[in-house]
């Protein structure tokens, strides 16, 4: 009998998808988007993306109108909404440390963790847009001091989740012999609700190696994604630590042939909100020259990365069904643990990838799972 050399197999690629909570959907663009951001379209969306493979949908966070997006719902109480529409579908709030006192936080998300089984987790966002903290009278801090804050954030988060008299002094954060009950529900490989952050610079990258759960990448090229994975294995390796899994940032648009995807993207940037769009850049930009390195989010973002706020473009998820296939399974190869998806038109997009794009994937991942014979 030939010797067959069985390779380690990979844990398959997950896909989440941004919750359009926020209007004027994932491209700042005056093309048609048939998406919604009220309750009643999300519900429906919610069920119909647990149907098509995904596992994880993530609340945005905006707290005051900009740059095309003038109405909100608020993230942790929009997630619980979805928790309870649906069976299987893990959902992620979003918020800000600065303006969520931890404790409380920790509370509502261990009570939204029963309703749902075992479903809630949280996206720890250090901030970009000044003034959502100074209209609401709250303190800006410097770049690398709001990561200093989200790190301290995380820590009080895991310790009140998980310890009987939890103790936490930092100097943002206090903790004093605090005993939360109930606790959220813990599992083998989830002691307490899932912890993601994002961030692209320095101190983001170093700050999920030593307590994230998860790293959230803006879209990313293969050269890009290569060495922030290093990045942030380094920054866990130096504190003894199992490296956070890696999820990346990517617009999809997946159509019949490569013409009509690509005639889509121009017909998006082609109709940009060119003020809003704009007003976004200037905000951001600041993300990155305020590093002490220069790097950062959206740092080198050109006019068309911005259309799609998180660099969504830039992953390259523009083509046939088949071409997206193996773009994604190739990202899997380098460490990508899972893609937050965006789409112009929600529900029928869904859909199509759940039909046509997942099952690709799904045998190419097999495929190169297989065992060699020799």
């Amino acid at each position: 009998m030939s010797e067959q050399d069985v390779n380690a197999v990979p844990e398959r690629v997950r896909f989440a998808y941004w919750v359009p909570n926020v209007s004027g959907g994932l491209v700042v663009s005056k093309i048609e988007q048939r998406t919604d951001w009220g309750i009643d379209y999300n519900r429906k969306l919610a069920v119909l993306a647990e149907n098509a493979g995904f596992e994880y949908a993530l609340s945005q966070v905006r707290y005051m109108a900009s740059y095309g997006a003038e109405n909100q719902h608020e993230s942790t109480s929009f997630s619980l909404a979805l928790l309870l529409a649906t069976e299987r579908l893990k959902v992620i709030a979003a918020v800000h440390p600065g303006l969520w006192q931890p404790g409380v936080l920790a509370k509502l998300l261990a009570t939204a963790d029963h309703l749902s089984g075992g479903r809630a987790a949280v996206n720890v966002v250090s901030g970009w847009f000044k003034d959502e903290f100074t209209k609401l009278g709250e303190p800006w801090l410097e770049h690398d001091e709001r990561y200093r804050r989200s790190e301290e954030f995380i820590r009080y988060l895991r310790e009140i989740w998980t310890s009987e008299h939890a103790e936490f002094s930092g100097d943002f954060y206090r903790l004093h012999d605090f005993d939360l009950k109930p606790k959220p529900l813990s599992s083998e490989g989830r002691p307490h609700p899932e912890i993601f952050q994002g961030g692209n610079s320095t101190a983001a990258r170093a700050m999920a190696g030593r307590v994230s759960d998860w790293y959230f990448s803006n879209g990313k090229d293969f050269d890009g994604v290569t060495e922030q994975i290093q990045d942030v294995r380094l920054s866990a390796a130096s504190v003894g630590r199992t490296p956070p899994k890696f999820g990346l940032n990517g617009f999809l648009i997946a159509r019949d042939t490569e013409a009509e995807a690509r005639d889509t993207l121009r017909e998006i940037v082609a109709k940009a909100d060119t003020e809003a769009v704009a007003g976004f850049g200037a905000a951001v930009k600041q993300a990155g020259q305020s590093t002490a390195d220069g790097k950062g989010m959206w740092q080198d973002s050109t006019f068309e990365d911005l259309v799609q706020y998180n660099d969504g473009f830039r992953t390259g998820l523009i083509g046939t069904p088949e071409q997206i296939a193996e773009r994604i399974v190739a990202y899997r190869r380098l460490g990508v643990d899972l893609f937050l998806l965006g789409f112009l038109h929600y529900l029928e997009e869904v859909e199509y990838f759940g039909k046509k794009v997942l099952p690709l994937v799904r045998e190419l991942e097999a495929a190169q799972a297989a065992p060699v014979l020799r």
